[in-house]
């Protein structure tokens, strides 16, 4: 559509260039032949009221096309009435002419013919009346050139203007069929999509409950391997949606450190190879609280993370999350630094037009489906924001992600509780086999940290420089890897003794280290867990990120799950059950009403799409009778409609919550403990 515009702008141009040196010749022509002198004004007034219509795109595109031409036929007419244009006629109508073939203007064509006969007719008139010429025998084959010239023109621009017109039918056409060849094979993707869910929900829950009770290494592998399935629908979902644009954002309150929480919880299960590093680094002056699309801030990230690592066989991936303050709230900057194998000019141009796959070899190379950037792409876009990509080939790649957010919090999301001096010492003595941009990613974290919370922050890169640094006093916390820490023990023992604040980062080789004010957190290594051991969580910064939101109390809870796949209720009897919840059942909506006017339930979990009655329809009949018998009463939507906006249709609808199939744990408690917040006993 905006190519077909812009061609027919040029057009545009064109026939008015042509028409203004028409009408230029003619204003020349009146003055040097002494013609009337009030009509080069009047025509001058006109070329400028045709520029301007044409650059400020006035009206219709017919009404300037026909207000040029139609000026045009009238200044044709004006100076082919004059007798010294009696040869001039045919080369003037001809241009015309062409300029209404060019805008695919038959009928104007048909008009202008019709014009050059008028006019030679007028000056044969004047000529024999008058006596202008001699009609010997070269004017008169000269006058019988120009009237079959003319005509056999407009043959000819009548023809080509017919063989446009059909051929711009044609490809109308095809466009048309593959507009609706793409929109059915979008729409079987996304019908497949939500068909895929239900096998996929029974698989990961049967699995996560078989490991809550006996975890194996085999069981994890097919866990693992349907959750990855399972993202690989949901990126098939998402690149549907972008492409048909019916991307919905849901904006709803969130905390930024749980953004953090949820990339550290799902770390595992990125796939990342065992030594690659990741350092996660947050600006501690970013709002608490914002107000925007979390989900779709999660894909952002997941999605540049998964490419960061895959296409990362040395070295690792850095993430900072920061903001820029604007008057309508602020820019929530996400940047992923990688040192991997980077990417063409040419990869990057087509990842930003939205290209499936841009490297085909390079994609299969590594697995996945090749929709990542893409589908970051087409996020970003739908949340009016913007993505830079600066890479080069084999020094690695940084993406960086700009997007609106409202602001609901505005105090810092990291800060310090305690009022006494901090000073902090990364002490790093450096590994050969390690990248060097690693290094500086970690010295990046500590200053951007040091920076928003305000305290000092030095580097020692050798035991001597430590030891420096201890001697001048008031040093009170340490960070260092277990290795620095396995060098010099006696020495970091003693520091701690002296009541220093020592955390090592531990890896999996490393062994674990007790003793008074020493701690051990794994990798990865971010933000949260310095935060917790400068406030003095030395117990509880290990593991930080699982603390941040607490695992909902549901014991007692009547809860009835309706779904017409036997399976799924199967899955949710099993994984409500583990939370002491007491779980009923019903395979249709009509079974749900009956249950429920027999029974007192607390929640209702309601699958969408089943026959008969669907689950909008059952919720609704649910409500009245709730409301009829002054019970209270919670529906949560349960449902493989996962298309995006299905969250606030659902909410729109009247549910008290929705929970996507496959159902994930994190989300399903978070869901949970917003929903059941009133009832006694509950968060």
């Amino acid at each position: 559509m905006e190519e077909s515009r812009q061609e027919k702008n040029r057009l545009h141009s064109m026939v008015v260039l042509i028409i203004s040196a028409l009408c230029l010749g003619a204003i020349i022509e009146n003055i040097t032949m002494g013609w009337e002198f009030w009509m080069p004004p009047l025509i001058g007034v006109g070329i400028l009221a045709m520029w301007w219509m044409h650059i400020v795109q006035y009206n219709r595109t017919s009404y300037r096309e026909n207000f040029y031409l139609i000026f045009s036929m009238v200044v044709t007419f004006y100076h082919g009435v004059h007798s010294s244009s009696f040869f001039d006629v045919v080369i003037v109508c001809s241009l015309l002419m062409g300029a209404a073939a060019l805008l695919g203007r038959k009928t104007i064509l048909r008009l202008v013919l019709i014009e050059f006969y008028a006019v030679m007719a007028v000056q044969l008139s004047l000529a024999i009346r008058y006596s202008y010429y001699q009609f010997n025998g070269l004017v008169v084959s000269r006058l019988i050139l120009h009237l079959v010239a003319a005509y056999f023109i407009y043959l000819m621009l009548s023809k080509l203007v017919e063989q446009n017109q059909e051929n711009r039918a044609e490809i109308d056409e095809l466009c048309k069929e593959k507009a609706n060849n793409d929109i059915d094979m979008e729409d079987f993707l996304v019908n497949i999509s939500h068909e895929l869910r239900t096998p996929l929900n029974v698989i990961n829950g049967l699995t996560d409950l078989i490991l809550r009770k006996e975890p194996k290494e085999k069981i994890i592998q097919i866990r693992n391997a349907g959750l990855r399935m399972a993202g690989q629908i949901e990126d098939i979902q998402d690149y549907s949606e972008i492409r048909q644009n019916n991307l919905t954002l849901e904006n709803s309150r969130y905390m930024v450190t749980s953004i953090v929480h949820d990339i550290l919880a799902n770390y595992n299960a990125m796939h990342v190879k065992p030594h690659l590093e990741f350092i996660v680094d947050i600006d501690p002056t970013v709002p608490a609280a914002l107000k925007g699309d979390i989900r779709k801030i999660h894909k952002i990230i997941a999605h540049l993370l998964d490419n960061a690592f895959k296409f990362t066989n040395e070295g690792g991936a850095y993430l900072r999350l920061s903001a820029l303050k604007k008057e309508y709230g602020v820019n929530l900057i996400i940047e992923v630094t990688d040192t991997g194998i980077g990417m063409t000019e040419k990869d990057i141009e087509s990842v930003q037009k939205g290209v499936y796959q841009a490297n085909k070899t390079r994609t299969r190379s590594t697995g996945g489906i090749g929709l990542g950037l893409s589908i970051v792409y087409g996020v970003v876009r739908a949340m009016n924001g913007f993505v830079r990509i600066e890479s080069q080939r084999g020094k690695g790649t940084t993406v960086r992600v700009s997007i609106y957010q409202e602001v609901i919090d505005p105090s810092p999301c990291l800060g310090i509780s305690t009022d006494k001096f901090i000073n902090i010492v990364f002490y790093d003595c450096g590994d050969k086999q390690r990248a060097p941009e690693i290094d500086e990613m970690y010295r990046n974290m500590g200053k951007n940290l040091a920076a928003g919370l305000r305290v000092n922050l030095y580097f020692a890169s050798s035991l001597d420089d430590l030891k420096k640094l201890v001697s001048r006093g008031k040093i009170t916390h340490i960070f260092m890897e277990y290795r620095d820490y396995a060098r010099d023990k006696s020495y970091i023992r003693n520091l701690a003794d002296g009541k220093i604040t020592v955390t090592m980062i531990c890896d999996n080789e490393s062994q674990y280290v007790t003793g008074s004010n020493i701690v051990c957190t794994t990798k990865p290594f971010h933000a949260l867990t310095i935060v917790q051991i400068l406030n003095g969580n030395i117990e509880g910064a290990a593991d930080v990120f699982t603390k941040e939101f607490k695992k909902p109390e549901l014991s007692g809870i009547k809860a009835l799950v309706v779904d017409d796949e036997q399976m799924n209720l199967v899955v949710a009897r099993g994984l409500f059950g583990e939370y002491k919840m007491s779980v009923d059942t019903a395979e249709s909506g009509k079974e749900a009403i009956e249950m429920y006017s027999r029974g007192d339930y607390d929640v209702v979990f309601m699958d969408h799409m089943m026959p008969g009655m669907d689950g909008i329809e059952a919720m609704k009949l649910l409500r009245g009778m709730a409301e009829r018998d002054n019970r209270k009463l919670r529906v949560i939507a349960l449902t493989a409609n996962a298309v995006s906006g299905a969250k606030e249709m659902f909410i729109r609808e009247g549910f008290d919550g929705f929970i996507a199939k496959p159902i994930n744990i994190g989300e399903f408690e978070r869901v949970m403990n917003r929903v059941m917040a009133d009832k006694k006993g509950q968060l």
